[in-house]
């Protein structure tokens, strides 16, 4: 049976095109278009579609309006179609809050020819969503984490690492991991499948949640404690050793398993360059990404765990990971900072007893 797909965008070109590439594929299916979303409510009625693609700004009723009221009143899978700017990065990330599974983004030149060069992911994207869990709202609603206790040991907190990867469904996950860290955790390197033009808006939503700094990645920085650094969308994200620092570096080499930036190339870079000082953690993603760098994170002696299949919005990127070996522990999203610190708690005492 085809995934069925409402497309909503006010412009008739791009509903044109996706529609021509949602209709490309075999296991999918555009069941009715709509210019706007109050033409939208009356065609989910009508046809009950497996996923929702949604414009970002339109007339008569805001994307970001319209998602909240049907993510309260009939949750289903959205997939945001967003604008290269600034604005759209930060309405983008209000609907990724609001409960939007996943997002791609509109060409700045050429739209028809772009959006068919995208087809391959947009094609993706949506059969992700399709198989993503819709948290109801009222857990997306609750009060977020309070930050655990700080860990009072500062050899932890410059000698380990934490090392995140994410994907679909990452941009809430990190936002729930990072809040919970005390302002003293271990400095943090994340690599999260997002375009250029959004990391930036990415951190800065995180750095005035979260008690601690949240950056986008420059390069050459020096890896500090109660830091995150996030790689940028054009960029992967490693970790390298100068001295007795650890620094920040990005490369523009080509994508890895289709990604840049790629989690299995951060994790590779923590495990020569870290080794037993880091501790990885995949999160919430479509595919594998990930899971044969924390192999090798494992191999060099880095303690690693994955997200449960139930907290996750799409169980690939752990079940890969966990599948492999790579992963010591799997938990449930809320659990997974106070177990992460909770590791490294127990590392520092059995250090200060040797």
């Amino acid at each position: 049976m085809k995934t069925k797909v409402l497309i909503v965008d006010d412009s008739a070109l791009i509903r044109s095109v996706m529609s021509e590439i949602v209709n490309s594929q075999p296991d999918l299916e555009v069941v009715a278009t709509a210019p706007d979303p109050l033409v939208a409510r009356e065609l989910i009625k009508k046809h009950n579609p497996d996923v929702l693609t949604l414009d970002v700004e339109m007339p008569k009723m805001d994307g970001l309006d319209f998602l909240e009221k049907l993510m309260r009143l009939r949750p289903m899978p959205v997939l945001m179609v967003s604008s290269l700017t600034e604005r759209g990065s930060e309405i983008t990330m209000r609907a990724l809050e609001l409960g939007a599974i996943d997002f791609v983004t509109k060409p700045k030149i050429s739209i028809q020819t772009g959006m068919r060069d995208y087809a391959d992911m947009i094609a993706d994207k949506i059969r992700a969503a399709a198989r993503a869990r819709i948290a109801p709202r009222s857990v997306r609603a609750q009060a977020p984490s309070a930050p655990l206790s700080a860990l009072r040991s500062p050899l932890i907190s410059s000698e380990k690492l934490i090392i995140i990867g994410a994907s679909t469904g990452g941009t809430e996950a990190i936002r729930e991991f990072l809040m919970q860290m005390p302002s003293d955790c271990p400095g943090i390197l994340i690599a999260q499948h997002m375009p250029e033009g959004f990391t930036s808006s990415f951190a800065k939503r995180l750095d005035a949640l979260c008690r601690i700094s949240v950056v986008e990645s420059q390069g050459n920085e020096r890896v500090l404690p109660g830091h995150a650094y996030i790689a940028p969308g054009h960029s992967h994200l490693l970790l390298a050793r100068s001295g007795a620092n650890y620094m920040t570096r990005l490369e523009q080499s080509p994508p890895v398993n289709r990604h840049r930036p790629s989690v299995d190339v951060l994790f590779r870079s923590a495990a020569q360059a870290a080794g037993k000082n880091a501790v990885g953690v995949i999160l919430t993603g479509m595919g594998k990404d990930g899971a044969a760098g924390m192999l090798e994170m494992r191999n060099a002696g880095a303690h690693n765990f994955a997200q449960d299949e139930a907290s996750c919005i799409v169980f690939g990127m752990p079940r890969e990971a966990i599948a492999l070996g790579a992963a010591h522990d799997v938990g449930p999203l809320q659990a997974l900072p106070r177990m992460v610190l909770e590791h490294l708690a127990t590392q520092g005492s059995r250090a200060l007893r040797v």
